[in-house]
């Protein structure tokens, strides 16, 4: 069975969007961005709200810009090599291959998805990635922790969410980036 995997950029006082502003620095650092694409490479599928789909289809066409860097037109390659599922109640159409839109959150079918999947499956953004929380479907969680604190936003974890992980796997990079993956225990 694959695995579902939160994983986000998030400040060190733990918002995964920031109320004002971005996150902070650490995540542009090539070294960080190549972490990040040998991480997901394995992922088949992704899921994703509007929100985040919006933002991540960049990735559909970066390979194209001019002096695009090796790993930026590896890390496109990756993205648009999986599957994407757009949750959104208001998205008309997609503009990216092998992605399909879902109208609702249903719990049952990303645990069909998980059990029938030959790779592991990413969800993305805060507010999807709670509902698969509330659901029990996340299996690890990866964090890639900036330098900054920012003072509010969307937190990564939501509220009143109680979890016991255990902690697999870190990294310090020098931009001061952490990264910290947990599985659930």
């Amino acid at each position: 069975m694959a695995k579902l995997i939160y994983s986000m950029i998030t400040s060190l006082d733990g918002y995964a969007e920031a109320a004002e502003g971005d996150l902070g620095t650490g995540a542009e650092d090539q070294e960080v961005h190549t972490f990040i694409g040998d991480v997901f490479r394995h992922v088949g599928t992704f899921l994703y709200g509007r929100r985040m789909y919006e933002t991540m289809v960049f990735w559909e066409t970066a390979h194209t810009l001019p002096d695009v860097p090796p790993h930026i037109e590896q890390y496109a390659r990756d993205w648009q090599a999986a599957e994407k599922v757009v949750y959104s109640t208001t998205l008309e159409s997609v503009s990216s291959e092998k992605t399909r839109i879902e109208r609702t959150f249903d719990p049952d079918a990303v645990r069909r998805l998980k059990a029938e999947a030959d790779s592991d499956l990413s969800v993305d953004g805060p507010n999807l990635a709670a509902q698969a929380i509330a659901a029990g479907l996340v299996d690890e969680y990866h964090l890639f922790i900036t330098t900054s604190v920012v003072g509010g936003g969307k937190r990564f974890f939501p509220d009143g969410a109680r979890l016991d992980l255990q902690l697999v796997e870190e990294r310090a990079f020098d931009s001061g980036l952490i990264y910290a993956r947990y599985r659930t225990r």
